[in-house]
């Protein structure tokens, strides 16, 4: 299962680096360029997915509810206004922070979640590193789709695309 989950985090990697990969294509405007769709810009969605999943490890790192939430506004207040060198070297380290957080985790340890709105539940952390995926997944869909808005192309990042290339 171990396995599973590290090959799962790396394909969220591997999605994210190609992402980047495209958005450095694409005139510089288009970063910051507000559109009316479901986040204001570019940066804007990827300062969500950034920030919620440095949050996310937080979390499994098993930080108060508190803590994860301050860290988790503070950081989407930051990132924001990044560049997209910028942004991308910050997903870089987060990326290395997961990398070795998972080689050294239970991925079928238990973690204990609480929400004050949403009560508390505990789960696997293989759960967790499902939810990071899926979050990203949905949100590269809604980057996507505003690219098409700006006038540009997505790029193809369906998981089967990332087997071919391991």
């Amino acid at each position: 299962m171990a396995n599973q989950i590290i090959q799962l985090y790396e394909y969220h990697a591997w999605a994210n680096k190609t992402v980047f990969e495209h958005l450095r294509k694409l005139p510089e405007d288009r970063w910051q360029k507000d559109i009316v769709s479901v986040f204001p810009s570019v940066c804007h969605v990827l300062a969500h997915i950034y920030a919620m999943d440095t949050m996310w490890l937080s979390v499994m790192r098993e930080r108060p509810f508190n803590e994860a939430r301050e860290l988790l506004m503070q950081l989407l207040d930051e990132s924001r206004r990044e560049s997209l060198a910028g942004m991308e070297k910050r997903f870089i380290e987060t990326e290395n922070k997961y990398r070795d957080f998972l080689n050294i985790a239970d991925a079928e340890k238990v973690i204990p979640l609480s929400h004050p709105v949403h009560g508390s539940i505990d789960t696997p952390l293989s759960g967790l590193i499902q939810h990071v995926v899926n979050h990203g997944t949905y949100h590269r869909g809604n980057l996507t789709a505003m690219l098409h808005q700006l006038g540009h192309s997505g790029v193809p990042t369906d998981y089967v695309f990332y087997l071919y290339t391991v």
